[in-house]
């Protein structure tokens, strides 16, 4: 990571013909998004079908089918009984500051929040081939957005990159907006490289996420989850007990098997070191560390009874979301949570 971070300090900065600089240009577009970038990947929200993580079993008026056992409405206005209303809508502060009996009436919510949850830990930016995670996860959360929107829902979101910004879910065109410019703001690789990474942060994130987050939102997490551990299930299974949620984890080829035989000089967290693949045990061990990382994020998600998408940094994000939204793989075999 941080000799991703020495790169983007050795390319050259372009110019103005004022001669102030552009730091922008300076950096490749594989390592960083743009607004027209996002905002250029509306014309694929039609390809991508968040219809397949509906799995609860009782519909209101809109068209999405909610996991509210009661209502499941928002308060609308209160106004004089009536006969024939039902008494457990009675709006008791009313009636006794008017002396007259009044009830609440609700509205019926049609339209489904959906929310992006983003860590962008200092290791999502990193990437030996094809993009940035953080690329991955920008381009997946802005796909995504404008499918909400064109199905008529809210979309909200949390960054998390050592600070929390929440962003309360928000209806059409304006709402995917407001997510994306965030996005783009806290995907910048130059603040990126050089953040801390926090040890609870992921859980501390999922907590604020489970906190904030409205029953009956469809819930898309989108990191690679290193800081998984027992607590984060513990907040999963809360979150999704009155929740969809989908998980999508972003990884990179380097994550998945070792590199060539050789010896590699490597930087992380501000210490230096030598990474030597020549042995087979090296390689081995290698090997060993990233699947048991992957099979405890897979257990993770299949004992909450969340959906688990793997994204790499060397595919095409709008392909692979398509493709695994058509294969109805974002519907949870089962709604039994593990205990």
């Amino acid at each position: 990571m941080a000799a991703l971070a020495q790169w983007l300090r050795r390319r050259p900065v372009a110019r103005t013909a004022a001669g102030s600089p552009t730091p922008d240009a300076a950096l490749n577009p594989a390592t960083r998004v743009t607004l027209e970038d996002l905002i250029g990947l509306q014309r694929h929200a039609g390809t991508i079908d968040l219809t397949h993580t509906r799995s609860a079993s009782s519909r209101l008026a809109g068209s999405h089918l909610s996991r509210f056992r009661g209502r499941g409405m928002d308060y609308q206005e209160s106004r004089a009984y009536q006969a024939g209303d039902d008494i457990r809508s009675m709006d008791w502060r009313v009636t006794a500051r008017t002396g007259t009996p009044h009830i609440k009436l609700y509205q019926e919510e049609r339209e489904r929040p959906v929310v992006l949850f983003l860590d962008l830990n200092p290791g999502m930016f990193f990437g030996s081939r094809g993009m940035l995670k953080s690329v991955v996860a920008a381009r997946a959360a802005a796909l995504i957005a404008w499918a909400a929107a064109a199905h008529g829902d809210r979309i909200g979101g949390m960054l998390f990159n050592g600070v929390h910004r929440d962003l309360p879910p928000r209806g059409g065109k304006n709402g995917v907006l407001r997510l994306i410019s965030q996005v783009v703001e806290h995907t910048d690789p130059r603040a990126g490289v050089s953040g801390q990474a926090h040890p609870d942060g992921l859980n501390a994130a999922l907590g604020r996420l489970r906190r904030v987050s409205r029953p009956g939102s469809l819930v898309v997490l989108l990191g690679d989850y290193y800081g998984i551990d027992e607590d984060s299930r513990k907040h999963l299974l809360r979150l999704r007990q009155h929740s969809d949620v989908v998980a999508i984890q972003i990884v990179d080829p380097l994550e998945e098997a070792p590199p060539a035989a050789a010896r590699y000089g490597v930087t992380a967290g501000g210490r230096s070191g030598v990474l030597d693949t020549r042995s087979s045990a090296a390689r081995d061990a290698y090997q060993g560390y990233f699947s048991r990382h992957h099979e405890t994020v897979a257990a993770t998600m299949r004992g909450c009874a969340i959906p688990l998408l793997r994204l790499s940094t060397g595919e095409d994000v709008a392909a692979a979301l398509r493709k695994h939204f058509a294969a109805q793989v974002m519907r949870p075999r089962s709604n039994r949570l593990a205990a």
